[in-house]
């Protein structure tokens, strides 16, 4: 017999204090959901010039679109794999010291990722100053000022943008690639 168990509100708090990333990977999945859904109504307002029947055909067309592309940056985001490639990589980069430690950088990387998610739309310096006030809470252990660690976060962040560019159409972080 499968025992449920309801969730409260402290349940999830501690699940996504403990997994800081967890919510850039539930805004990925609204980004999804929100896909489905504006590509539903693009398709139907499309569908909506040749009558109900094409409406109807347009929203589903426009619905599966919206979903792959929803999809392919969900796939574009996975907090484990960005944490493998910077723990493997890190050192190469031409901002780290020799004096520091993946502990002090990994918090900044993890940052950028998660932050990518939270400010849809939105280019790196557009949300720098943001990003800067929020870094004090953010950099759990790390010993890095937000001047240092300001590099390993937009390092992050343009990793990921530019893997779900490559994973949908379009321009999506509007930098010309």
């Amino acid at each position: 017999m499968n025992k449920s168990r309801d969730l409260n509100k402290s349940d999830l708090t501690d699940a996504v204090e403990d997994h800081p990333v967890a919510t850039g990977v539930g805004a990925v999945a609204g980004g999804v959901a929100g896909g489905v859904m504006g590509g539903a109504a693009a398709g139907a307002a499309v569908g909506g010039l040749t009558g109900p029947v094409g409406a109807a055909i347009g929203a589903a067309a426009g619905a599966i679109a919206g979903g792959l592309m929803g999809a392919g940056a969900g796939k574009a985001l996975n907090p484990t794999a960005e944490d493998t490639y910077w723990r493997e990589n890190y050192t190469a980069r031409p901002y780290v010291t020799g004096d520091a430690s993946y502990d002090d950088y990994g918090p900044a990387y993890r940052y950028g990722v998660d932050a990518y998610s939270r400010y849809p739309g939105k280019s790196f310096d557009e949300v720098d100053d943001d990003l800067s006030r929020e870094w004090s809470t953010a950099r759990g252990t790390s010993s890095l000022d937000w001047d240092r660690a300001k590099h390993a976060t937009r390092d992050a962040w343009h990793r990921v943008s530019d893997a779900v560019e490559r994973a949908t159409p379009g321009d999506s972080d509007r930098d010309g690639k």
